[in-house]
């Protein structure tokens, strides 16, 4: 058996964690901050729960995370009740949150002299992708490291690449949120004119997802933004988070950032009117709502 924690079970590592409880002769023991999680998650997939990242580390080769920012990701590997405190010598800790490419080095460090390997893994695809075992991720980390936790890896994925040293996936991750922000963007502004303009909508996007327009945006959320349908997908406050994450890796770098900034400072507005928890698609009702 080869014994395997998973620490964090929101919208994303649940289902994620689900998938790697099938892989073949693994022992997976999950932690969450609110117990009554990680009991749910037991009784839909088996498995095990620990009452602490520590608990959870014990005797696990590999370990995996989902959490929310560098502060939480600190807290379950390094903290006082971190999982790094008792994972074996060798051991992989395989991160998918979402977080800097500075504190991934760090703790990538700290694994380091701890005799542990640390893998930045973050993912895109969104809940729906989650849910259905098709993300894309991208890792930073040794390639050693990289190379054992792949098989695994591979159960609640459809593509997972190996990007360079430790950081290099939150930074690939950065690339796909600074494109994603300028695409949903412009895709509202064209939703918006057309209906100003008494368009057709599904014919509108018929059409033009055809050609040159074509995205995953459109294909998935163009007709929800239509009709105002946003109690799903990736979060306002999620990608505020993220965007906020680009801006500041971009001025290490001097790498501007334009649209990513003006897009953020919209999703600033939809959280302070309420919609921090709709998708970020909502950006097409601050043109007309």
């Amino acid at each position: 058996m080869t014994k395997a924690s998973w620490l964090g079970l929101g919208v994303m590592g649940h289902p994620m964690a689900g998938y790697l409880s099938k892989f073949p002769a693994i022992d997976l023991t999950v932690y969450n901050r609110t117990t009554s999680k990680a009991e749910g998650w037991q009784n839909e997939y088996g498995g095990n729960t620990a009452l602490t990242p520590l608990d959870a580390g014990n005797d696990a080769q590999f370990v995996f995370s989902c959490v929310g920012n560098d502060d939480d990701l600190r807290q379950v590997t390094f903290g006082e009740h971190g999982a790094f405190h008792s994972m074996p010598k060798g051991a992989v800790f395989i991160d998918h949150s979402t977080t800097s490419a500075t504190v991934a080095r760090e703790i990538s460090a700290k694994a380091s002299e701890m005799g542990l390997h640390f893998l930045d893994a973050p993912v895109t695809g969104g809940q729906k992708g989650a849910e259905n075992g098709q993300l894309s991720i991208m890792v930073g980390g040794e390639p050693s490291a990289y190379e054992k936790a792949e098989p695994l890896i591979l159960t609640y994925s459809k593509a997972v690449k190996h990007m360079g040293p430790s950081g290099a996936g939150q930074q690939t991750k950065m690339v796909n949120q600074i494109a994603i922000a300028g695409v949903v963007q412009g895709l509202s502004e064209a939703i918006n004119f057309a209906q100003s303009n008494n368009l057709n909508i599904p014919d509108v996007l018929s059409v033009i997802s055809k050609g040159a327009a074509q995205s995953w945006q459109m294909e998935n959320s163009g007709q929800h933004m239509a009709d105002r349908f946003f109690d799903f997908g990736f979060a306002v406050d999620w990608m505020r988070k993220d965007l906020n994450i680009c801006i500041e890796e971009a001025k290490a770098t001097n790498s501007p950032l334009p649209v990513a900034t003006l897009v953020e400072s919209y999703l600033g507005e939809l959280h302070d009117n309420g919609r921090g928890r709709n998708d970020i698609t909502s950006l097409v009702t601050r043109l007309k709502d």
